[in-house]
């Protein structure tokens, strides 16, 4: 199985034995701590707003939405979007990856493999966030730019969500079992 976040299925095998040992059936079991709970939830906050913003260009390019619509709609929930991901982003890396190596060596690869994926990640949504940025200033300006400006946008959107939710998954497979093993060093 390919470690390409573009390409993969799934989390490797190598870096699956923390999920095979707290498998997600049992994620809402009483014994998940306040953090594993917490990272659900953000993750599942990303969810919903990366599928907001594919409803909303959905209906656009269906014409369901009318192009203002859209942009009054898309615009704060993708700048949202784009601020909560990069600081999450930042704390995993920053703060979280590092005790997670240091609490479970092993895992270590399966560690580095999604800050690969952040980066990855982190190149899409530059396209993300220059096209949304483009299609906020045609449409302010009332540019005849701006309908293509938008499919720029919504495509953008397009290549970024797939990506983004492999991530996720992945992501949990690891951490969620990892933080409930360490419930102890997770502490708020």
């Amino acid at each position: 199985m390919s470690d390409d976040l573009a390409t993969r299925k799934g989390l490797p095998t190598a870096y699956r034995y923390l999920v095979e040992d707290l498998p997600r059936l049992h994620w809402h079991d009483p014994r998940m701590g306040e953090t594993a709970r917490f990272w659900l939830q953000m993750h599942g906050h990303f969810r919903q707003q990366t599928d907001l913003m594919t409803r909303l260009t959905t209906a656009w390019r269906s014409g369901d939405l009318p192009l203002a619509d859209l942009h009054r709609q898309l615009i704060p929930t993708l700048q949202a979007f784009l601020q909560h991901l990069d600081g999450h982003h930042n704390i995993e890396t920053h703060r979280y990856f590092p005790l997670m190596r240091q609490l479970e060596p092993r895992i270590g690869a399966g560690i580095d493999l999604m800050d690969r994926d952040h980066d990855a990640i982190h190149a899409v949504l530059e396209g993300l966030f220059r096209s949304g940025l483009a299609f906020h200033q045609s449409t302010i300006g009332q540019a005849t730019t701006a309908p293509d400006a938008a499919t720029r946008m919504a495509d953008a959107l397009d290549q970024a969500t797939p990506l983004l939710a492999r991530h996720l998954e992945d992501e949990e497979d690891i951490v969620v079992p990892l933080i409930t093993r360490h419930a102890d060093r997770f502490q708020a």
